[in-house]
């Protein structure tokens, strides 16, 4: 799986309940939008020949049926009783754990040192950990030197997480650079939080 399939996979936030909307399975199916571990904000379009219904909040809900489309709002309690035994058996969602870095180099700041034991932690309460570390830089410079100081900096926390005790097989490190900056810039700008590493834990 390459990088961005990897990316996507960390970024997705809808869980289908039952059958999804575009299965070809039976004629009452129930999709609801369910809360983001990070609480950011997403949303779902499900349409249907003309009908266009957007799920834009947690437990938004729409029910495709011989009558169309229609909207619901659920509630926590009532998800966990339809479909608690289904969401049991689903895989736990992918987490994020982001680390900044020291301008130039692949020290971290003081702050992200404290969020390695957050991140041992994810880790530990998975039976079969997958772990991708990407690293990332800020505009300073060409794409061949980020991506070298990106790799570096991914390469440093993979290191870290193994010493920690991480099988080795478990955990990749790969360098997006430049490319992806969580906080976007003309090329040249110093941003302090587009040097990172993003520790994706699935």
């Amino acid at each position: 799986m390459d990088a961005r399939a990897w990316a996507a996979a960390a970024a997705r936030s809808v869980a289908a309940l039952g059958c999804t909307l575009l299965a070809a399975c039976a004629p009452v199916t129930t999709a609801v939008l369910l809360p983001e571990v990070s609480d950011r904000p997403t949303s779902v379009v499900v349409t249907r020949d003309a009908q266009v219904i957007v799920l834009e909040q947690p437990y938004d809900g729409v029910r495709n049926d011989a009558t169309g489309l229609r909207a619901f709002k659920t509630t926590p309690q009532e998800v966990q009783s339809r479909y608690g035994s289904t969401l049991a058996a689903l895989p736990a969602r992918a987490n994020r754990f982001t680390l900044y870095f020291v301008e130039g180099n692949e020290v971290l700041t003081d702050e992200s040192k404290q969020i390695v034991d957050k991140t041992l932690a994810e880790i530990a309460a998975r039976p079969v950990p997958d772990v991708l570390v990407v690293g990332h830089t800020d505009a300073v410079g060409t794409h061949a030197a980020n991506d070298v100081l990106g790799l570096q900096r991914a390469e440093a926390i993979r290191a870290e997480l193994i010493r920690l005790g991480l099988a080795r097989e478990s955990v990749q490190a790969i360098s997006r650079g430049k490319r992806e900056p969580a906080v976007p810039t003309a090329d040249g700008v110093a941003e302090p939080r587009n040097r990172r590493v993003e520790i994706v834990v699935r």
